[in-house]
């Protein structure tokens, strides 16, 4: 039996996690989002001027269909795709239109008949950085160097009714917003400074979206590795 310890940061005591619930238009659609790091579930437990709570779960993972984003098979376009295709993504001009049909089209994973997603996270700052990307603006290797900043790690997705069944909660605890409200926009704030540091640079031989349409580059291109 191989078993998983995650954390879900909320505003409320969360015993058990229904399927069906939540929002639509999250990362990867629909689902119950958690953690395997503590504190990053302690900061998403908070909202300014408000306390929360970080809900401990184990779950059985044995024989689980799982998808993991941050695996070699994959890159950071196939995680872009799926946050074109979940997320309320704003497209402002024709390149942003283009690119992310192209994108849509060769990048996009069929999420159905997984259990459970492993990916990165597009709070904040990181959605502007992708929207950034996508509107040819920064380079494929800027981009991939901005979601690595502010140490944000990866987010866990149960997705399917079958591991829902598998969801034991062990425990909670109380998270004052004073202390983790402050360090989430922090390192919001850090990042932002990186990331505007970093675009100063010229990427003058970097990958772009329009490279990556006119050259039809796909996931098995050593470019992207």
């Amino acid at each position: 039996m191989e078993k998983l310890i995650l954390y879900h940061g909320s505003p409320e005591i969360v015993k058990k996690p229904l399927y069906g619930k939540g929002k639509l238009y999250n990362d990867y659609g629909q689902g119950f989002y958690c953690t395997e790091h503590l504190e990053l579930a302690r900061e998403w437990a908070c909202s300014i001027n408000t306390d929360g709570f970080v809900n401990k779960y184990e779950i059985d993972i044995t024989g689980l269909e799982i998808l993991d984003l941050t695996s070699n098979e994959y890159t950071i376009l196939h995680w872009l795709a799926l946050l074109i295709e979940y997320r309320n993504f704003r497209i402002s001009t024709p390149v942003m239109k283009k690119g992310a049909e192209w994108l849509k089209k060769h990048y996009l994973i069929d999420l159905s008949k997984y259990d459970i997603i492993i990916g990165y996270r597009a709070d904040d700052s990181y959605f502007s950085f992708a929207r950034a990307f996508l509107n040819n603006e920064i380079s494929l290797s800027q981009l991939s160097y901005a979601m690595k900043l502010g140490d944000l790690g990866e987010q866990i997705v149960l997705k399917s009714s079958k591991v829902f069944e598998r969801i034991k909660y062990l425990s909670y605890e109380n998270v004052d917003n004073n202390i983790y409200y402050v360090r989430r926009k922090v390192r919001d704030e850090e990042a932002r400074k990186a990331y505007f540091k970093e675009i100063e640079k010229s990427d003058l031989n970097g990958l772009y979206i329009r490279d990556i349409i006119k050259m039809e580059v796909l996931a098995n291109d050593c470019r992207l590795r």
